[in-house]
């Protein structure tokens, strides 16, 4: 079946991948209410037509930090990748740097911060950090990456507490026993998005992370105020199709989408897309 949009490759990995696994990635916490809205929420998002634009040429690439990237979609940290490939993160690091755009490497890798740096020597890469609370193996954490060249450090700051993964308790999730948790040896919606940016007033450059499963999710995200977005479960989704190269075909189809939906709305360029690009609902 042809790859066509990312629905299925979801659908690709729901069939393939162990139920354990499928579970494990697919699942949020609780009623997974959050998860579903982050999708839903781009759907009452509309664009307003705009005609008679020069879109001959179009320029997809944008910059993290001073560091240009083809599109302004990168890849989220998400743990276990050889839950779904047995390269795991070394392939997830291969894909983003042929794709050249931004890797965040989570701190529940099961590949080692060594051998991600390896795969992709050059690459874009960030690192995802939980604070523990023993101290020294954050600071541990921070010195390798610090010292492989991760160009960016992404703290997690909304897990006080781990929610209530339901399937994960009931299918006793276990990472299986030829992977370990290699680091650490010895979402918000876009309804959200308007506030964050109004509230840093351009002081620092947005991000945003959830319920992109389109280009034109892309578009609206960055019509809001977001500098780039990130993609989880798709990314996870591309590697269980078929590895690096399926990762690739999961970016490559939201370029591709992204590319059309900039066209289609009339800019040629990232500095064109603006908040006059959306039309809000009435409630």
């Amino acid at each position: 079946m042809a790859m066509v949009c990312l629905s299925d490759f979801e659908a690709h990995a729901k069939k393939y991948l162990p139920k354990i696994a499928w579970d494990f990635f697919a699942a949020g916490a609780d009623d997974c209410s959050t998860r579903d809205e982050n999708i839903l929420a781009y759907k009452r998002i509309r664009f307003r037509p705009r005609m008679l634009r020069d879109v001959s040429r179009m320029d997809t690439r944008t910059k993290l930090l001073g560091t240009e990237i083809s599109f302004p979609v990168g890849i989220a940290p998400t743990g276990f990748h050889q839950l779904a490939w047995p390269d795991g993160e070394k392939s997830t690091a291969r894909a983003a740097k042929v794709m050249n755009t931004c890797y965040i490497a989570s701190t529940y890798s099961t590949c080692t911060l060594e051998e991600i740096s390896a795969a992709a020597p050059g690459g874009l890469r960030w690192f995802q950090l939980y604070i523990h609370r023993n101290r020294v193996v954050s600071q541990q954490l921070v010195q390798r990456a610090e010292a492989l060249g991760f160009q960016g450090l992404v703290l997690t700051a909304d897990l006080p507490y781990t929610g209530k993964r339901r399937d994960d308790i009931r299918n006793g999730f276990r990472l299986p026993p030829h992977m370990k948790l290699k680091n650490l040896e010895g979402a918000f919606e876009i309804d959200a998005l308007v506030e964050v940016v109004e509230a840093v007033q351009g002081r620092v450059e947005v991000y945003l992370d959830g319920g992109i499963r389109k280009g034109s999710d892309v578009l609206k995200a960055l019509a809001l105020g977001a500098k780039c977005v990130f993609i989880g479960r798709p990314a996870l989704w591309g590697l269980a199709y078929k590895g690096e190269e399926g990762l690739q075909d999961v970016l490559r189809i939201l370029q591709d989408e992204f590319r059309l939906s900039m066209a289609l709305a009339g800019c040629a360029s990232i500095s064109e897309i603006g908040r006059h690009l959306i039309k809000f609902p009435k409630l």
